[in-house]
């Protein structure tokens, strides 16, 4: 049976990896929706008019149906340009995007958040807002993801992050315990794991830190 799929944030650290490696399957059919065409594969949509008309503005893309949704979708303020600018990326796209694939028949969203997310800060008080409004949305399954520090090549140079994945390296031996959830992983890990997510059956609600996301990839691997 062929699972239908829509990404979003498929050119990100962690969405081209479950892009490249969703494709392989011969199981899934992915879509993935851009802002910017990056692969012959992409549809480009524009997401103001998603905010606006969401199931429409999948509709009018060819789109007629989805089993799973994930949002790989994310910036910072430092990215953006402002609060207001990353609450709209990180919130007001993914919500509406969300919105959309429930209304398109997806029974499942798979969403990577942060760690910490609903913490202080602005940007774990909008990794919070959007993990409680997914939730709302009535997705018979929500999985939402919230790893530590990404590491990876990204197309779009961030230099504090940069700075940020030098720094957690150094500081891993460190990490353990609870501290562990807010250490480095490996972006590749994080897909993989979205990718055997995709695969899992079962309803609810569940959220995953470092350790969940590499025990998931760690039992993927093994034999059948």
């Amino acid at each position: 049976m062929t699972t239908r799929i829509l990404l979003i944030g498929g050119s990100g650290l962690i969405g081209h990896f479950v892009n490249e490696k969703l494709a392989t399957r011969p199981d899934t059919v992915v879509t993935s929706l851009t802002r910017r065409k990056s692969s012959g594969v992409d549809h480009v949509i524009d997401f103001e008019r998603l905010c606006a008309a969401p199931e429409a503005t999948l509709r009018a893309v060819a789109l007629t149906g989805a089993d799973v949704a994930i949002s790989c979708l994310g910036t910072t303020i430092r990215a953006a340009g402002s609060q207001a600018a990353m609450f709209r990326v990180d919130h007001e796209y993914v919500l509406a995007f969300a919105t959309a694939a429930h209304a398109l028949g997806a029974r499942r969203f798979i969403l990577v958040s942060s760690v910490g997310a609903g913490g202080p800060g602005f940007y774990l008080r909008t990794k919070g807002a959007i993990e409680r409004d997914i939730r709302a949305l009535g997705f018979s399954r929500v999985d939402i993801l919230r790893p530590g520090m990404l590491l990876g090549h990204r197309a779009q140079a961030r230099p504090m992050e940069a700075i940020g994945q030098r720094l957690a390296m150094v500081l891993a031996p460190l990490m353990v315990g609870r501290l562990a959830r807010y250490g480095a992983i490996d972006a590749e890990t994080v897909a993989e794991a979205i990718v055997a997510l995709v695969r899992q059956t079962g309803d609810g609600c569940r959220t995953y830190d470092n350790a969940d996301l590499r025990r998931i990839v760690s039992q993927a691997a093994r034999p059948c």
